[in-house]
């Protein structure tokens, strides 16, 4: 990002003009700014903005940040800040207050303008003297001047900022309507002989006052309720932010005290009693606990915690009582990712905004000139008096036509699609990824960790004829203990489970992808690969790889134990499939998606597993490179590729797919080679993400639908175009309610999007 050094805007540098002056590159938000810094002389240096710990953006435009509230240059909408802090929907909100008040006291001033203006044609007032008095119009001004001129003044400054910084938007629209309206009724009625003798009425001429006064409320109106909407849009955020505690209890000499939770840092120790939240991620230093992680793992079992166990600030204590040690604070948090994650994806762009962006640019100004045109083919073949259906007809024609629901489309979409991801742990990193896994024809997965719990177990003990169940396991495991491999882990723990007692192991060695070899209570052991042992000298492991045979088409891995230089045995090693796959793998059948799997493991397991679940496709013994050749390929047989994995390994695919989706563990939220990420692992989250992809895709779709629909139809009855056949004409008054209308039901649309099952 850079700043623009004429009107202080942040730009993107990738997307905007530049040019360059003392070796130096400049970046420019317009032609405008980019003409007015090289026309100026070269020792004004632009100055930069000082950055304040808030960042304010526009939620239509979120390429323009400042330091402090305001209006957006581009759309004139105000800013909010970047980033949402944890609070009820009801807290202050500076903008909404401020047109709140302008709103009602508008309504106060403008409902009597109204009955004065509207006394002519009710039967009960008509009568009166005062009705079309010099009084009445008298009243109806100086009532109606406030509200032009303190409740809309916002719209007019805006309107203006619009002309200078030529970035035309709906106040510009709003403000030459309302102003037209009001400047003609106050000339009107104060120089009513500037205008020719068929305008006036027994030496009068018609006044709109109630037109510019109740447009200015109408849009009032419409900006409280959007501003109302805009602020539930936040709310997956909030919910987020609250599940952490306001403050910790630290633990310090002559007992623990309560501080907020911004002050904890890095080596703190924080006392958790039951029933607390956890307020940070750190580990255990003493005590003992069980913590509910449902907000993580989506399990509402506790998961025991002991002394250097990890914990997650916003899961929830248990009975127990602990000690940890703060290790991530603040926004480096679990939580915190998250929360980052959310905010950025709102704020970030989806492809198809390019065509609402593009409609917009020309539209305000071909509404200005079809406004013109309008008031020139009044003025030319209108019925008397000709000025003035000239000008109410060009004012309707600039009020109704606003783009404000144009430029919501999207981003209310996509605020509210992001958050509802939020909520049932599907991160999206940003809108494009969003758009993109809506078109997802073809998933690609990694086994371990994705389809499988990545946690291998012993499933196994075959010891060979004469052996000892209990004593070939206890070798065999003893010498694992000094391996680091997975599976040798598996083993162990295994062994762990059975009370078995471990022996010292001497001469230990390891080949990598091959085996390892050691003595073990006087006993040489082996534990590996048949080729490995082969590699050692041992014969006759034709017997035992034949019974392994049976074991590997059951989807387990088979290791081989040779003790004292003769084949002893086999161990058989699985990776449990999750309990979730199953059904994980029916919804994305039933969502039309075709399933492959990617493995390093052998065919024997690899085509185990993928029978056993269903799945297309399998390519097993493939490196990671391997991966990303495969998914290149079927990009390029023409499927739509999305690439799930557990993000380390699997990075390279992750990128090369065209949505890359990394299964949390709750660990490791900041993968950054994905677009999606599942906080809980579950394989059931990439359905409901394709889910809220299509909900969100349809619900943008629709909201551009309205927007053009509205514009289509309202521009021309605006402009008068019925009038001919039916004598109908649109008082710029419904035209205000409707503009306003249009947006806050965009808005409404949108919101649907919060109930959406997924």
């Amino acid at each position: 990002m850079a700043i623009d050094p004429i009107c202080g805007m942040t730009v993107e540098e990738a997307n905007a003009l530049h040019a360059e002056r003392d070796g130096q590159t400049f970046f420019f938000c317009s032609d405008h700014c980019r003409q007015k810094f090289l026309s100026a002389p070269a020792t004004a240096m632009p100055e930069e903005k000082p950055q304040g710990n808030a960042v304010y953006t526009c939620p239509m435009h979120p390429e323009i940040e400042q330091d402090h509230p305001g209006d957006c240059p581009k759309c004139g909408m105000a800013l909010e800040p970047k980033t949402v802090t944890a609070g009820s929907d009801e807290e202050e909100n500076a903008e909404l207050n401020d047109m709140t008040r302008r709103f009602w006291i508008g309504t106060a001033l403008t409902l009597p303008v109204f009955v004065l203006a509207m006394a002519h044609v009710i039967p009960a007032l008509a009568r009166q003297s005062w009705a079309d008095s010099h009084t009445s119009r008298w009243l109806q001004f100086a009532l109606t001047a406030p509200v032009v001129l303190w409740a809309g003044w916002p719209f007019f400054r805006r309107g203006w900022r619009s002309v200078v910084t030529r970035h035309l938007n709906m106040f510009t629209l709003i403000a030459i309507g309302v102003g037209a309206a009001f400047i003609f009724s106050a000339v009107a009625m104060l120089l009513p002989d500037l205008f020719p003798h068929t305008m006036q009425h027994e030496g009068k001429v018609a006044i709109y006052f109630e037109a510019a006064a109740v447009i200015i409320v109408l849009v009032l109106l419409g900006q409280v309720l959007e501003l109302r909407a805009r602020s539930r849009t936040g709310s997956a955020i909030k919910a987020l932010l609250n599940l952490a505690p306001p403050t910790a209890r630290q633990v310090a000499e002559g007992g623990d005290r309560e501080v907020p939770l911004d002050q904890v840092k890095v080596g703190d120790l924080l006392r958790v009693v039951p029933g607390d939240k956890v307020p940070v991620d750190g580990v255990v230093v003493e005590g003992h606990s069980s913590v509910e992680e449902s907000m993580i793992t989506g399990e509402p079992l506790p998961v025991e915690k002991t002394v250097g166990d990890k914990v997650t600030g916003g899961t929830v204590n248990g009975p127990g009582s602990f000690v940890m040690r703060a290790e991530r604070v603040g926004s480096d948090t679990l939580l915190g990712q998250i929360v980052n994650m959310v905010a950025e994806a709102q704020r970030s762009r989806a492809p198809i905004q390019g065509l609402a962006d593009k409609v917009a640019g020309i539209f305000v100004p071909a509404v200005l000139a079809v406004s013109v045109l309008t008031f020139v083919f009044w003025m030319w073949l209108g019925p008397e008096p000709k000025l003035a259906h000239a000008i109410v007809n060009a004012v309707a024609v600039l009020i109704i036509a606003c783009p404000c629901a144009l430029g919501l489309a999207t981003p209310m979409s996509i605020m509210v699609g992001v958050g509802r991801g939020a909520q049932e742990g599907v991160l999206v990193k940003n809108a494009e990824a969003l758009e993109r896994l809506e078109k997802i024809t073809t998933l690609v997965v990694d086994k371990t960790g994705t389809l499988t719990e990545g946690k291998p177990k012993l499933m196994d003990v075959l010891p060979g004829d004469g052996i000892d169940a209990k004593e070939f396991l206890r070798l065999a495991a003893s010498l694992e203990q000094n391996s680091e491999h997975p599976l040798a882990a598996a083993i162990v723990q295994g062994a762990k489970d059975q009370s078995i007692v471990f022996e010292a192991v001497k001469d230990f060695s390891s080949v990598t992808a091959g085996g390892v070899i050691g003595t073990v209570a006087d006993r040489a052991v082996m534990v590996g690969k048949p080729d490995f042992l082969r590699n050692e000298k041992i014969t006759g492991l034709e017997q035992l790889e034949a019974s392994a045979v049976k074991v590997q088409e059951e989807g387990k891995t088979v290791m081989f134990v040779a003790i004292d230089g003769k084949p002893a045995g086999v161990l058989a090693v699985a990776d449990p499939i999750k309990a979730t796959t199953v059904e994980a793998i029916r919804e994305l059948h039933e969502l039309g998606l075709e399933l492959v799997m990617l493995t390093g493991d052998n065919r024997r397991t690899a085509d185990a597993v993928a029978r056993q679940l269903g799945l297309d496709a399998v390519e097993a013994e493939i490196e990671p490179a391997g991966k990303v050749a495969h998914v290149k390929k079927l990009r390029e047989e023409g499927q739509h590729v999305a690439m799930a994995g557990d993000g380390i390994n699997d990075a390279p695919a992750l990128s090369e797919a065209e949505v890359g989706i990394a299964m949390g563990t709750g660990t490791d939220v900041a993968m950054q080679s994905a677009g999606i990420t599942l906080v809980r692992g579950d394989l059931r989250g990439i359905a409901k993400a394709i889910r809220l992809s299509r909900a969100t895709m349809r619900n943008i779709r629709q909201n551009l639908f309205f927007a053009f629909l509205y514009n289509a139809l309202g521009i021309p009855v605006a402009a008068g175009v019925l009038y001919p056949f039916f004598g109908l004409l649109l008082s710029p008054i419904i035209a205000g309610a409707a503009m306003s209308l249009s947006s806050v039901s965009v808005i409404s649309n949108a919101l649907r999007l919060r109930k959406v099952r997924l």
